[in-house]
C-alpha cells in the first residue's frame, strides 16, 4: 500500500482503459494523483471515486496535443499537491487504419500531435518540477508496435516507435537530474481502443479471440497488467532503471 507513498503523480489519459487502472492502482499505493484527460465526465467521476475511497485525487481536463494547456495543467497540480515527483505519458489514439497510401496529411498529424507531441509537452513543462523535488519517474506509454510492425494503423506504429526513442534520449538527457525516463510497451489490452481498433476489422468477438491467438498466453491483457509496470517504474524500486523498455505483451515479440 505504500510503494509511492508522499509521491506526486500527473496520469495523461486517465478517465479509461489502461490510464484509469494506471490511477487507481498509484493512488493505492500511496500517490497524490492529477487525473487528466479530455472527458469531462469520466476523468471527474474516477477523481470523485479515488476521494470517495479517502485517497488525494483531482481532475483536470487536459488536451495534450495544446502546449498551453499542458502548461498550465501541469503548473496547477503541481502548485495543488505542493511537487510532482511522477508523470505518466498515457494518453494516446490509434488513428485511421488503412494503407499509408491512403491515409491524409490531417489523419497522419492528428495521430502524431497526441502520440508524440503530447509526450513532448508534459515532458518538457514537467522538468523543472521533477527537479525541483530532486528528481523523479517519467514513464512512457509506447506499445509492443514501438518494437516490432505489422500491415495497419501505419500512424500509430510510427508514433509509438518515436514514443521509444524520446525515452531513451531523455532517460540520458536527465539522469543527471535524476530524473529516470523509461517506456513501457502494452501487447494488445482489452480497453475501449482495442475494442474500437477490432470493430474497423469486422466482427468484433472473433477479432477478439484472433488477436488473443497473437499471444503465446493465449489471451489479452488486462489494464492492470499495465498498471503495476507502471508503479514498478514510478518507485523506488526502480532506482536504478531509465532508458530501458519494460514489454507487457504475454510473450508477443519473443517470436
Amino acid at each position: 500500500m505504500d510503494r509511492l507513498k508522499d509521491k506526486v503523480a500527473i496520469v495523461t489519459g486517465a478517465a479509461l482503459g489502461i490510464g484509469r487502472a494506471i490511477a487507481i492502482r498509484m493512488a493505492e499505493e500511496g500517490a497524490s494523483v492529477a487525473v487528466t484527460d479530455m472527458r469531462e465526465a469520466e476523468g471527474q467521476a474516477l477523481a470523485d471515486e479515488l476521494a470517495g475511497r479517502g485517497f488525494n485525487a483531482r481532475f483536470w481536463r487536459l488536451d495534450v496535443a495544446r502546449e498551453d494547456e499542458v502548461r498550465r495543467v501541469v503548473d496547477e497540480a503541481a502548485a495543488h499537491f505542493g511537487r510532482l515527483d511522477v508523470l505518466v505519458n498515457n494518453a494516446g489514439v490509434a488513428g485511421a487504419n488503412k494503407p499509408t497510401h491512403e491515409i491524409t496529411e490531417a489523419e497522419w498529424d492528428f495521430v502524431q500531435a497526441i502520440n508524440v507531441k503530447g509526450v513532448f509537452f508534459c515532458t518538457k513543462h514537467a522538468v523543472a518540477h521533477l527537479r525541483k523535488s530532486g528528481g523523479g519517474s517519467i514513464v512512457n506509454l509506447s506499445s509492443i508496435y514501438g518494437l516490432v510492425s505489422a500491415p495497419d494503423v501505419p500512424p500509430y506504429h510510427a508514433s509509438k516507435g518515436a514514443v521509444r526513442l524520446m525515452s531513451k534520449t531523455d532517460a540520458l538527457i536527465y539522469a543527471p537530474d535524476r530524473i529516470r525516463v523509461n517506456s513501457i510497451h502494452p501487447g494488445f489490452i482489452w480497453t475501449p481502443m482495442v475494442e474500437g481498433h477490432l470493430k474497423t476489422m469486422g466482427d468484433v468477438e472473433e477479432g477478439k479471440a484472433a488477436t488473443a491467438a497473437l499471444h503465446p498466453l493465449g489471451h489479452l491483457g488486462e489494464p492492470d497488467d499495465i498498471a503495476w509496470g507502471c508503479v514498478y517504474l514510478a518507485s523506488d524500486e526502480a532506482k536504478f532503471v531509465t532508458g530501458t523498455e519494460l514489454v507487457i505483451d504475454g510473450g508477443y515479440t519473443a517470436r
